[in-house]
Parts: structure tokens; C-alpha cells; sequence
């Protein structure tokens, strides 16, 4: 049985693609879920309008993503964190860090759409990778202080 699939399906297609698959497979899961429809004339004919749309939307998208991806260009990020005199830190800085340090700088981010470089479990200067979207990514740097130091610079102002 032919399918259009209507969502990208792993080990089956990509979306809009038009797959063979076991008609029982097509008519009693991808239909009734929505993620296919049977690759007639009628419904290849629809396909090219259901692509543009698709394009359409996906350059919307791409535009918001490169907006917010512009406010981060060039931000220096402190995170603070529990260190010890030789200024290792007690624990380490994951993603949800820097995902707050992003909101208090205005841009409002998902934890699980930033990349670490390595396990940051020092002081010092990092760079995170922050995918949008995988046209859209962008690197960040942060800087991992002593909280210790910015309760004292706190307590000079």
C-alpha cells in the first residue's frame, strides 16, 4: 500500500514522502493516527499544496527563531555556582543553568534544546550550543563564577 505520510516517521519516510508499507501497518495505525493518507490521484494531486504550505510555515518559523537567536548573539552569561578554594565546583553546571541565565537576560529557552560541551565542574569561561532549530544555532558563551564572589561584589554596591 502507497502512503503519503503527513508527519515525519522514524524508519518509515520524512514527511510528505510517499512510502510503500504493509497494508495493515497503513490502514490500522498511520490512518486513523493521522500521520499518512493513501497516495491516490486525488491526494497526490493535493501533495504539492500541502508541500508549499509546509515551506511556508517552516520559513515563519525559521524567521521567529532567528529573531530570538539574534538577541543572544554577543551576551556574555554568568553562572554562579557553590565552589571550593581551588575552584572546582560542588556539583556542576547543566543546561537548566544556562537555560536561567538566559531567561534573566530576557530570552526564554528549553533546557533540552541546549548542548553542552563537556561536563563543566570548574571555574572559567565555556561556550554552550543552543539549537532553535536545525537551521537555526547559535553558540553562547558563559562564565561560571564563585557564588561566593557575587555575594561579595553584591555587598560592595
Amino acid at each position: 500500500m502507497n502512503i503519503i505520510l503527513l508527519d515525519h516517521i522514524e524508519k518509515v519516510g520524512a514527511k510528505h514522502e510517499v512510502v510503500k508499507v504493509k497494508d495493515g501497518y497503513g490502514r490500522n495505525y498511520l490512518i486513523p493516527k493521522g500521520l499518512g493518507i493513501v497516495a491516490n490521484k486525488q491526494n497526490l494531486a493535493r501533495l504539492e499544496g500541502l508541500k508549499k504550505q509546509a515551506a511556508k510555515k517552516e520559513g515563519a518559523v525559521i524567521a521567529a527563531f532567528e529573531e530570538v537567536a539574534a538577541k543572544i548573539e554577543g551576551v556574555m552569561l554568568k553562572v554562579s555556582a557553590k565552589a571550593g578554594e581551588t575552584g572546582r565546583l560542588f556539583g556542576s553546571v547543566s543546561s537548566q543553568h544556562i537555560a536561567k541565565a538566559l531567561a534573566d537576560a530576557g530570552v526564554e529557552v528549553d533546557k533540552r534544546i541546549i548542548e553542552m560541551p563537556e561536563e563543566v565542574k570548574e571555574l572559567g569561561t565555556y561556550k554552550a550550543t543552543v539549537k532553535f532549530h536545525p537551521e537555526v544555532v547559535k553558540e553562547v558563551e558563559f562564565e561560571v563564577v564563585s557564588d561566593r564572589s557575587a555575594a561579595d561584589d553584591s555587598e560592595e554596591a
